[in-house]
């Protein structure tokens, strides 16, 4: 963690003036210069109640998880650093200003009334659409004893900010002061990872702006030792904020969780929870989210499914679209052309007969020229899915701890050495040969002997499948994530190899089987090559498949809310993915037997593999399209309206999306 603690600057500048505002550690009003009004953090008002000051009296040594509340202790940096909100080189007043500091929620004393959410949205300038802090609730019992729980939530400013590791531009920084996890919107190239990888839905994205911005901690306020705006605003005494642990006058408790909260084991989150009045033993949530929470013997809830809208089964064809349609196709081309290249260049380095007779030909290249393309024209989408596609190559930032930037690199070096690869294949290719002649005049052998740019061309191949490797172990650990229990499974890894064994297979071996067709060759062991990985590449998804339903049917977590989603909003769309991957493995068992053996071939052959592999290509679209559609994150509760999927698609299908003020997120990215 220490490695996550620095120092950085809060934006941007404006004037300082004086004011005179309470000091914990006198018990009086001392003067101390003010941070004046910006675009992001306002003055401090002189009329705070006394309920709106910090006043810690102790700090324990370390909290609940074993690790040290003193930052500076913990990390050995200097202590009395400036933040330099808005370019003010002074220091706050506040004496814990290097301890981990959290909130604290009464959820007996939240009435719903929504005042923490509009003063940290009035004191940050939010639109309509975000909202750092968020109201929800869950509710259970039958009448008389009908009990609702409401929970505020923003960022809990954790232990291990998966937000910080996850993201690729090193937009987050874990501060010593306060413990405060800040984000800077002009660093982020709005990719929204982060809003992924966090369990609290604390990272907001704009889809207008295009970049994330999310909770400060109003460490403006605490340098002047007041609490954060929507603690001071709340007007059930629910929120308090201090040094983490320590426990607010007249509370007992602080636990680490109540009903609708997400396991704190993921990011170890700086809140601390009371909630004495005994609750029913499942807790529902109002918005769409198909959950609830089921008390076990020791008190806590676990999430499970709530089956709100039955087992009937639907299409809904039109809801596979998605903000994430550009990932889809990503994801499949970037398969389809690693897979593609792999089999020709590794077939031959393994002399295969029919592999080492195609690279020979003058087809090899154009078949890389087209996987390079296809690849360009994926990569182009992947960026344009950026909030900021022109700070694209902010995603190489945070190689340390980002899965996504690993990624990136690794897609990056296999395009780049599949070029090289390709411009060193050039010389031993006969029409660029005549090509080369007709145009220069000479021999390419004057330029680079053909011999050698087959090795430089060798040596880069292998560093490509290096890349193809580097990149696809990436890109499936960019999935696994806990705060995303669908995903979270080896399912992932299945469906990603199965993608890039198959569509690998459909694309090279097609233009390879499509060439020796075309010269009059026998193209039997051609097919019978390539058959066998799409065989193989269709068996490794189904058997994914077949572990992720036997898992997702068993489990109690958001998972198998997803899952629940799938069966019946997506039944029948499921059940016909299902069915088209069964028929293409059995037909590609066959077909590929047959090639082995000879007893089926010819035209008509090549046509069933033709209808396979259209089949194949529809099923991949709608398998990757559900793979994004279907995820329930372990997000908080919302509200009937506000931060309800329901609602928001039922604003959209009817217009009341187009008013700002409903808070409808716009359907953009």
């Amino acid at each position: 963690m220490n490695d996550q603690l620095k120092e950085s600057t809060l934006k941007p500048a404006n004037t300082v003036d004086v004011v005179e505002v309470f000091d914990p550690r006198e018990m009086k009003p001392v003067v101390q210069p003010e941070v004046a009004a910006t675009a992001s953090h306002w003055e401090v008002r002189t009329q705070e109640q006394p309920y709106a000051f910090l006043s810690d009296k102790k700090v324990d040594d370390t909290n609940r998880y074993g690790q040290k509340i003193d930052l500076v202790d913990l990390t050995g940096l200097p202590a009395n650093r400036s933040m330099y909100i808005n370019e003010n080189p002074d220091v706050g007043v506040n004496p814990n200003r290097n301890k981990q500091h959290g909130f604290f929620f009464t959820a007996d004393n939240c009435i719903g009334c929504h005042a923490c959410e509009a003063a940290c949205s009035e004191k940050n300038e939010n639109p309509a659409h975000l909202a750092f802090r968020s109201v929800g609730y869950v509710e259970g019992g039958s009448y008389p004893d009908y009990k609702r729980m409401n929970i505020s939530m923003a960022c809990n400013h954790c232990d291990n900010p998966v937000c910080l590791k996850g993201c690729p531009t090193r937009a987050y920084t874990k501060h010593a002061e306060y413990g405060a996890v800040l984000q800077d919107p002009e660093t982020c190239f709005g990719c929204g990872y982060c809003t992924w990888v966090c369990p609290y839905n604390a990272p907001q994205l704009d889809p207008i702006k295009g970049q994330v911005s999310k909770c400060n901690m109003c460490v403006d306020r605490l340098e002047v030792g007041l609490k954060p705006a929507c603690v001071s605003a709340c007007v059930g005494n629910a929120l308090d904020f201090g040094v983490v642990e320590n426990i607010p006058e007249n509370r007992e408790q602080a636990k680490t969780s109540i009903p609708g909260f997400p396991t704190p084991d993921i990011t170890h989150p700086n809140i601390r929870f009371q909630q004495t009045r005994s609750m029913p033993d499942e807790m529902k949530r109002t918005d769409s989210m198909p959950l609830k929470y089921h008390k076990e013997d020791d008190g806590t809830y676990t999430p499970m499914v709530d089956q709100k809208k039955g087992r009937e089964k639907f299409w809904n064809f039109g809801r596979l679209s998605s903000r994430e349609n550009p990932l889809v196709l990503f994801t499949l081309a970037m398969q389809a052309v690693m897979g593609a290249f792999a089999l020709t260049f590794v077939g031959d380095q393994l002399n295969i007969a029919v592999l080492s007779q195609f690279k020979a030909s003058s087809m090899y290249v154009p078949l890389l020229i087209t996987c390079l393309a296809i690849g360009a024209a994926g990569n182009f989408m992947s960026a344009m899915h950026l909030g900021k596609p022109h700070r694209f190559y902010r995603g190489f930032n945070n190689l340390r701890h980002s899965p996504m930037s690993r990624e990136i690199l690794g897609v990056a070096g296999f395009m780049s050495t599949l070029g090289l690869h390709i411009l060193f294949s050039l010389p031993a290719n006969e029409v660029f040969q005549s090509l080369y002649s007709a145009v220069v005049g000479s021999n390419i052998n004057d330029l680079i002997a053909v011999s050698t740019a087959n090795r430089i061309a060798t040596v880069f191949g292998y560093v490509c499948i290096a890349f193809t490797l580097f990149a696809l172990y990436y890109m499936t650990r960019c999935y696994r994530i806990e705060a995303r229990p669908f995903w979270n499974h080896y399912q992932v890894s299945t469906s990603f190899v199965g993608s890039l064994l198959s569509l690998g297979a459909l694309l090279g071996g097609g233009v390879l089987v499509g060439t020796m067709a075309f010269n009059g060759l026998d193209y039997q062991s051609a097919l019978a090559t390539g058959g066998a990985l799409v065989t193989l590449g269709i068996a490794l998804e189904g058997l994914g498949l077949i572990g992720h339903h036997r898992d997702m049917s068993k489990a109690s977590h958001e998972g198998a809310a997803s899952h629940y989603i799938q069966c019946t909003t997506f039944g029948k769309t499921y059940i016909l993915r299902n069915a088209l991957l069964s028929i293409n493995l059995l037909i590609a068992l066959a077909l590929t037997a047959s090639a082995f053996t000879g007893a089926f071939g010819g035209a008509l052959a090549l046509v069933v593999w033709g209808l396979v592999g259209m089949t194949l290509v529809f099923t991949s679209l709608i398998g990757r399209a559900l793979f994004y559609v279907l995820v329930v994150p372990t997000t908080m509760p919302g509200a009937f309206f506000w931060k309800n999927k329901g609602f928001e698609e039922h604003a959209r299908d009817i217009g009341l999306a187009n008013m700002p003020q409903v808070g409808v997120v716009p359907d953009l990215h």
